[in-house]
């Protein structure tokens, strides 16, 4: 009996885990390829080209006004679509653009940071700790590998970060004893899974064929693995993978909440902080950028327009 031809949006999620995207990028370019397709009235995108494209585009600007990273985002998700399971070009694309903001990011003074940990306990308090204390973002954290925190060389080796880079970053001291009751629990939780017949961790890429037994090896299992075995998604297939995102949001926000901060806080604002501290501190905007992976030091740079000495380090001249 002959298979089904797959459906679009099932060649779509096919095309970007051939080309190794994230699961979270996956869903969002099939949620805004649905979008594209049913604001043309469910026309297939076959039958559409940049005219179609240029019109969804600029609806998303002027209608929805969504920002230029969302309508970027909805554009490359099309480009995606046209490029790699159409196999189709459709020139260039002219729509109205939205407008590109002067984003500024929230961030704390340390004094704000220590009661914002404080007020979190258990593994989120750890996680949270770490995440300000390396820099990393929230994803990096949660993906972190037994076998990529190094104690005697005091650094993490952040694997596979935004844009497919590897980097290396601090592993703060402070942080030892904590970690290492971490790596026990997890540990203990792989023994069990190996004795139930389970312990497989999901492997990037095609390492699960290129080392068959790495999977199950400790080195490569989640430092905050989850508390349940899940099926995982696109395969089905049941393993623990790491914890749930939103369960440190959640207690961030909680935590910003109890102690009466009336910024916007969440995970990624520890990484701001993290910059902008050591900033501060007199490090080197260079080894900042390293630490954190940006690609251009221009990205960086905007953490010194907001560093507790004033826009750019500038003292303003009523303070003498």
């Amino acid at each position: 009996m002959s298979q089904r031809p797959k459906k679009l949006l099932e060649q779509v999620s096919d095309a970007l885990r051939r080309k190794h995207y994230s699961y979270r990028t996956e869903k969002s370019y099939v949620h805004w390829i649905k979008r594209f397709i049913l604001f043309h009235h469910k026309r297939h995108p076959k039958d559409m080209g940049a005219a179609e494209i240029e019109a969804f585009l600029t609806h998303l600007a002027v209608t929805e006004k969504v920002s230029a990273s969302t309508q970027n985002q909805a554009l490359s998700a099309l480009l995606f679509l046209y490029r790699h399971v159409l196999d189709q070009e459709v020139g260039p694309i002219n729509a109205l653009r939205a407008k590109p903001s002067k984003y500024l990011p929230t961030v704390l003074s340390k004094d704000e940071v220590s009661c914002l940990l404080d007020q979190l306990t258990g593994v989120h308090a750890l996680l949270a700790r770490l995440l300000y204390g390396s820099g990393m973002r929230l994803a990096e954290g949660l993906r972190l590998r037994v076998k990529d925190i190094d104690f005697e060389q005091h650094h993490i080796l952040v694997r596979d970060g935004k844009g497919e880079k590897d980097r290396v970053t601090l592993l703060p001291t402070s942080l030892y004893d904590e970690l290492q009751a971490q790596l026990a629990y997890a540990h203990r939780l792989h023994q069990k899974d190996l004795a139930r017949g389970l312990g497989a961790v999901y492997l990037p890429y095609a390492l699960s064929r290129k080392y068959p037994n790495a999977e199950r090896e400790w080195g490569w299992q989640y430092v905050f693995p989850s508390h349940r075995i899940s099926a995982e998604p696109g395969t089905g297939i049941r393993r623990r993978h790491h914890l749930d995102p939103s369960g440190l949001q959640k207690a961030i926000r909680q935590a910003a909440k109890a102690i009466g901060l009336a910024k916007p806080v969440g995970p990624h604002t520890l990484r701001h902080c993290f910059a902008t501290h050591l900033l501060e501190a007199g490090y080197d905007i260079r080894t900042v950028q390293e630490l954190l992976g940006h690609k251009d030091v221009k990205t960086t740079m905007i953490y010194t327009h907001v560093m507790q000495r004033g826009p750019l380090g500038v003292r303003s001249p009523l303070d003498g």
